[in-house]
């Protein structure tokens, strides 16, 4: 399936004299990025001015209204003992992630659609928990029920190498990976998705192989995504997704969240050579691919994302102001930015159980 998409179309939202202003626009929006990393078990304080890409002064100045924080686990071993170890590790980063919402201070955790458009309306930052890399449940279905206890509202099936529930995009080598191990989902990672419907959390494909994630698309009760990946017509990068994977995302109504990783969006990309206006020919390319519905905005910042021009979260309105340039209004971005995502998030909600 392809839909090739007309160019964007201005709407009549955050105009002055006639010309839509981007900064107005994005004050206004619900700006959701989709996936940032934490430093974890030691780092600096998400409350001052640090080093970090994402922290609250750099949110509220880039008026970067919510994050989806991770709880990353990396790939290792499979053992009982590193299967705890990992299990040990994404509930403590859930629990330190909460705490980033559980002062006084302007932020506050969400884990549902309307706790997160509530916030929004309350004029706070807005925390959002999830788990990257199905390692983290330590080989027990069961144990997804603590990380929706703990407000977590996706997982993030694989991550760089093999793991019990699937294939990778990047099989490692010094894990002892061969190129396909179970072939897409394994048993058990078909398992996993099905408890992902039932508890109302949203099945995240970046990382994973292509059998693994088309598997997963067609399993899944609801619409699949990707939470932080780029276009693999635009940069053969294997943690891109091609345009069958592309088509496939529509035709289940998922979406994909376009990543700041340099290196994905440009080949040999780096955070001096890649652009704002590169990260949104990517955006462009999957709105006329598979419909503006189907795309979305992250940055993975702290985890390797970050070019000229959106370096932090401070920096999040020269993506919009690039978008308007482009000629997207302000209904189309505000899809981009958070109501693409929200509509599947509140999707998985409506059928869970």
């Amino acid at each position: 399936m392809t839909q090739t998409q007309n160019a964007p179309t201005p709407d009549a939202a955050q105009t002055v004299g006639g010309m839509t202003d981007p900064l107005a626009l994005h004050r206004s929006l619900l700006t959701i990025d989709t996936h940032i990393d934490i430093p974890f078990p030691e780092g600096p304080s998400f409350f001052d001015e640090t080093r970090r890409n994402v922290d609250l002064p750099k949110m509220k100045r880039g008026h970067m209204a919510a994050g989806c924080f991770a709880a990353f686990v990396a790939q290792g071993a499979r053992t009982a003992e590193a299967n705890d170890a990992a299990f040990a590790r994404a509930t403590a980063m859930l629990r330190a992630i909460r705490e980033m919402g559980a002062t006084n201070q302007g932020a506050r955790v969400a884990s549902t659609v309307a706790e997160i458009e509530q916030a929004h309306r309350d004029g706070v930052s807005i925390i959002v928990p999830c788990v990257e890399n199905g390692h983290a449940l330590g080989g027990k279905v069961e144990n997804l029920a603590a990380f929706k206890e703990l407000g977590a509202i996706y997982l993030t099936l694989t991550h760089f190498g093999h793991n019990a529930l699937g294939d990778s995009s990047n099989p490692r080598a010094e894990l002892g990976d061969v190129k396909e191990e179970h072939g897409g989902l394994s048993a058990y990672g078909r398992d996993v998705v099905g408890e992902l419907n039932r508890l109302g959390m949203l099945v995240d494909i970046a990382h994973t192989s292509k059998q693994t994630m088309m598997q997963a698309a067609h399993l899944s009760r609801t619409p699949v995504l990707s939470t932080h990946s780029c276009i693999k017509a635009l940069c053969d990068n294997p943690r891109n997704l091609d345009d069958e994977q592309l088509d496939l995302l529509a035709e289940v109504g998922g979406v994909v969240q376009v990543t700041a990783v340099p290196g994905f969006l440009k080949t040999g990309g780096k955070i001096d050579t890649v652009t704002v206006a590169d990260y949104c020919d990517h955006v462009d390319y999957a709105v006329r691919r598979i419909g503006l519905d189907h795309v979305g905005i992250s940055s993975d910042f702290d985890g390797g994302g970050g070019f000229t021009g959106w370096r932090d979260a401070s920096e999040s309105a020269n993506i919009t102001a690039e978008l308007v340039r482009r000629g997207y209004g302000g209904s189309q971005i505000a899809a981009l930015w958070g109501g693409n995502f929200l509509r599947v998030l509140r999707l998985a909600e409506q059928r869970a159980g």
